[in-house]
């Protein structure tokens, strides 16, 4: 399995919804992923998603 690396498109699953993103980050196990904007604070939503979940996309 190939690890995403920073500026990679993944689409990974949270909560039973399908969610797609750019990677900001990577780590040993897991990547952090920027997948929208808040609404309410005009902030950028950021998660982290293990190596395992997650599809590269371009």
């Amino acid at each position: 399995m190939a690890n995403a690396k920073v500026g990679d498109k993944i689409s990974f699953k949270r909560e039973g919804n399908s969610f797609e993103g750019v990677v900001t980050g990577v780590r040993e196990n897991s990547v952090m992923v920027q997948y929208g904007v808040s609404k309410e604070k005009d902030e950028p939503l950021i998660t982290i998603v293990n190596h395992k979940n997650y599809k590269i996309t371009k």
